[in-house]
């Protein structure tokens, strides 16, 4: 039987904390909890969890600071909790390397869906192909191994960042639409912000592209969404 599945919720409000870590419990998975930022990244960098229910507004390091040392060194995903409702707020979220935004108040249940699908989704791998690399190795992908190099320097993607790579080198020319690219990242039961996709992309063009205003990977198709252009 598969151990389960490690979830640590940074959440400094405890009834919230304790209603989230109990759907979570009941549906099987392992949970630890921190009620501040500093206690957060001690706890990531112990238990090493399968994923991140964070919210942003903390003591001590805010959520943002936590997400940001979470995205130097891991592509854990990462599900943001805040109460903030703007666009701009979900953006910057997305921005920093969130997979997921729920803003409060949410139903647990709906979280506990997204954890699942998100799960789900980092865990696929793709046998048919292996390693592939364009334009001299300046762009470099290892399947197997998980892993993205630009001009031979290790790339930190998240899982749908790396979900939508991978979806895009599949089918080269091929022109992906929003909602397509959103149920390869976050599932097709996914119904959050639609724009989410808008914000990895330009994430994925900063992390791969040598200028991400003129891209040469990941093209813009305008009124119908991106396609990958080597």
């Amino acid at each position: 039987m598969a151990d389960p599945k490690k979830i640590l919720i940074v959440e400094d409000e405890e009834k919230i904390a304790e209603a989230i870590e109990a759907y979570l419990k009941n549906s099987g998975y392992e949970t630890s909890r921190a009620s501040n930022g500093r206690d957060a990244i001690t706890i990531f960098e112990k238990k090493m969890p399968d994923l991140v229910i964070l919210d942003l507004m903390l003591p001590e390091i805010s959520g943002e600071e936590v997400c940001r040392h979470i995205r130097r060194t891991s592509r854990t995903p990462v599900i943001m909790l805040t109460a903030k409702v703007a666009e701009n707020d979900r953006v910057q979220g997305l921005d920093i390397g969130a997979d997921d935004y729920i803003t409060k108040p949410f139903s647990p249940r709906e979280l506990v869906a997204r954890v699942a699908a998100i799960l789900r989704r980092s865990s696929e791998k793709d046998p048919l192909f292996s390693k592939m690399s364009w334009n001299d190795s300046d762009l470099e992908i290892d399947i197997i191994a998980s892993t993205v190099r630009k001009s031979g320097i290790s790339v930190s993607l998240t899982p749908s960042e790396y979900r939508i790579l991978l979806a895009l080198i599949k089918h080269p020319g091929r022109t992906f639409t929003r909602e397509e690219l959103i149920g390869i990242s976050l599932g097709d039961d996914y119904d959050g912000y639609d724009r989410i996709v808008d914000s990895h992309i330009k994430n994925l063009r900063s992390k791969i592209e040598t200028d991400s205003a003129n891209p040469q990977y990941i093209l813009t198709v305008r009124g119908i969404g991106y396609k990958f252009g080597a």
